[in-house]
């Protein structure tokens, strides 16, 4: 296939925008047009893209615009966006127009609506892993000691509930322990969830974190990168169950050495 010549990045936080786009110029993007927001971007991508507009999280109008002055065909939206921000969300008109013909607001449909709005300006938006194909996570024990017969049977368990918790689309991360669920992911994202399991375990928490049954995987796809290790050792866990295929292992090398120093088990179903 013919390389693509422009992309354009919607940037939200963490390193991984900055991974993608340092994967797309190694894969041949000439071009790359970043719309970046205050207080989520890391400012460091500036200097890996051809162009980068700063903007306020719900200036659709703004951002729509940026794409479509720039030519582009193509475009990946990679990180987060802090809940507090969306929280304090101020749409311009067209974002408003948008979240009013939603019945439910969540990560999937907003996500999906704005999906549909650069189709009508000619841009295609890709899979979220585009160019990172190689930190999708593959099956079996990834890093750290393999797994007792208890994470075992906590990691099957979990798996059910956090499938289970995905379908609803309520979260997709659970932390249990002894066959007991002791935090189920909501708004306040993952690593939040993994603080909060982590206390109520105290030590030797099990950590799964799941795609949802119809994952689009354009969007919100799952990750999970150093600061999200960080965060589980902190909190005391020992196992850390992901889904094979379709979760995103962000500085794949240094994430695994670092799981394995830390004495904790990384595996994906």
């Amino acid at each position: 296939m013919e390389p693509r010549l422009t992309l354009g990045l919607i940037a939200g936080s963490g390193v991984y925008p900055l991974l993608l786009a340092q994967a797309a110029r190694a894969a041949g993007v000439q071009q790359i047009y970043a719309a970046a927001f205050v207080g989520e971007t890391d400012p460091g991508l500036t200097a890996l893209v051809t162009g980068i507009e700063w903007m306020r999280v719900g200036q659709l109008n703004r951002l729509l615009g940026f794409f479509r002055n720039a030519g582009l065909q193509h475009a990946i939206m990679a990180g987060q966006i802090a809940p507090k921000n969306l929280f304090d969300l101020r749409p311009d008109w067209k974002a408003l127009l948008l979240l009013a013909r939603l019945k439910r607001r969540n990560a999937e449909t907003i996500f999906t609506a704005i999906a549909a709005e650069l189709r009508a300006i000619g841009v295609e938006l890709l899979p979220a892993a585009t160019y990172l194909e190689r930190s999708l996570a593959s099956p079996g024990l990834i890093a750290g000691p393999k797994l007792s017969r208890r994470q075992n049977e906590d990691v099957t368990f979990g798996w059910q509930i956090a499938k289970e918790m995905a379908r609803l689309d309520i979260g997709q991360t659970v932390v249990v322990k002894n066959g007991t669920v002791l935090a189920v992911e909501a708004f306040d994202g993952t690593n939040e969830t993994v603080k909060r399991g982590g206390a109520l375990a105290r030590k030797d928490a099990v950590v799964i974190k799941v795609a949802k049954p119809d994952q689009d995987m354009r969007f919100d796809v799952p990750v999970i990168g150093l600061e999200t290790l960080h965060t589980a050792v902190a909190a005391g866990v020992r196992v850390i169950a992901i889904e094979a295929g379709r979760t995103l292992l962000l500085e794949k090398d240094s994430l695994l050495d670092a799981a394995a120093r830390a004495n904790v088990s990384i595996v994906a179903r």
